[in-house]
């Protein structure tokens, strides 16, 4: 099979990040001019979303390449005023080749409650994803969103930013794009039994056995679960 010339790998990456844009904004994660989306073209570098567009809209053309000192290699406009926490994770995981970061309405609400979404409740979340953290707040742009993200992301594949929105990570901008969409849907079935009375964690020895089907299936991406610092959560 003929391997894919660099252009066409840029075209088709283009292609990939309006579309997971296209998503988030059809299904109500973003609104207006909200969220961003990169993928790791080279060692240090990436595209990402230009600023100041609505996703819905965007095209091709809104696709803009930086360095990882954050200086435009090409494209009109400036890039996402989050472009360092997307470095900031692509240093810190050099598994993962895109990002996409959003607002995805329950889970941040979530957040806002001081309500944890660091619980073994949904079997496929514990399974795929394992706990997402929530990352203590910080003033969005800031130096201090890309430096609090490091710790966290090393272990997980999705986090919440307190008050802010979810960061999601994967081999793909539509492999990071299913994990915020199974985020924000784990978020919305918590909530949903909440109303209807106490939520059921599930009991550690389920977790247990979640987690040994990790390495039967050979899933990829990093389960904050099977992480050691936190093995707390469902060590009893």
């Amino acid at each position: 099979m003929t391997a894919e010339s660099p252009e066409i790998t840029i075209a088709r990456l283009k292609r990939e990040i309006v579309a997971a844009c296209h998503r988030m904004y059809a299904q109500h994660f973003i609104v207006a001019t909200d969220g961003n989306v990169s993928v790791r073209i080279a060692e240090d570098e990436l595209m990402i979303t230009r600023s100041g567009i609505c996703k819905g809209e965007m095209t091709e053309a809104d696709v803009i390449t930086v360095d990882f000192e954050g200086r435009v290699l090409e494209g009109d406009g400036r890039p996402s005023s989050e472009t360092f926490m997307h470095i900031a994770a692509y240093e810190e995981r050099p598994d993962i080749a895109a990002i996409v970061h959003a607002h995805p309405p329950t889970a941040v609400a979530f957040t806002i409650a001081g309500v944890s979404l660091a619980q073994c409740v949904i079997p496929e979340v514990v399974l795929t994803m394992g706990t997402v953290p929530t990352v203590p707040y910080t003033t969005p742009t800031t130096k201090d969103v890309p430096l609090a993200v490091r710790a966290v992301i090393r272990h997980a594949d999705a986090l919440m930013l307190e008050r802010h929105g979810a960061v999601c990570v994967g081999l793909s901008p539509k492999d990071a794009f299913f994990k915020l969409e199974k985020l924000e849907h784990a978020a919305h079935v918590t909530w949903l039994a909440q109303q209807l009375g106490q939520v059921q964690l599930l009991p550690p020895d389920e977790v247990r056995r979640l987690l040994a089907l990790r390495s039967k299936f050979d899933l990829a991406g990093r389960n904050p679960l099977a992480n050691d610092c936190i093995a707390e959560l469902f060590d009893s």
